[in-house]
């Protein structure tokens, strides 16, 4: 039997971190997961899915939710955990994957089969790819990015003991601007076909 493996990639926005794990997971030949997670967790859970789309990878608003017993009443919470769940399942599983966010490096630390990425940019490339892609100015790129990074930050440091882009939380860190989305895909898969030898 092959050995399991599994890739998480946390990333900045405009890093083109979804199309390097979507790209990463073809060439490795496994299945991706990213906001399609929430589709694959309505139809194992068989739960209407459509009302936590909004929600999806965002951290609670402390003045609004309260936790009981260790219980939240944020919906947030709630489905922070059950992707969780749904990510600790599929590796207890032996399903080698690729997966981009939702705090996977975080949720697995402890799997020895774990590699665990983190993809930035620079700014300039990182707005280039923003604008184009949004058909957004310069100027509503750059808003755009701030906040969905913050939201990302937020996320991420509500459920890991690592801060979101801290390289002591990853095993690897790339500027996916030095080698393009291409390139990055090419390094990451020589890595993780090396670290497999070692799993």
């Amino acid at each position: 039997m092959e050995k399991q493996f599994i890739v998480a990639i946390g990333r900045e926005f405009g890093s083109g971190g979804h199309e390097i794990g979507e790209s990463l997971a073809k060439k490795l030949g496994v299945k991706f997961y990213d906001r399609n997670l929430l589709d694959h967790l309505g139809d194992d859970k068989d739960i209407d899915i459509e009302q936590y789309k909004k929600f999806d990878e965002k951290a609670r608003n402390p003045f609004l939710t309260r936790k009981v017993r260790g219980h939240s009443s944020a919906i947030e919470d709630n489905l922070a955990h059950m992707q969780f769940e749904f990510i600790k399942e599929k590796a207890e599983s032996g399903e080698s994957f690729v997966i981009v966010g939702r705090c996977a490096e975080a949720v697995l630390r402890h799997n020895p089969n774990l590699i665990s990425v983190f993809i930035m940019a620079d700014e300039s490339c990182k707005l280039k790819r923003i604008e184009e892609k949004y058909d957004l100015t310069p100027k509503k790129a750059e808003n755009k990015m701030i906040r969905h990074d913050l939201n990302r930050k937020k996320y991420h440091n509500t459920y890991s003991k690592y801060k979101w882009g801290d390289s002591r939380g990853y095993d690897i860190c790339l500027n996916s601007s030095r080698l393009g989305i291409e390139g990055t895909v090419k390094a990451l898969y020589n890595y993780v076909m090396d670290r497999r030898e070692n799993l």
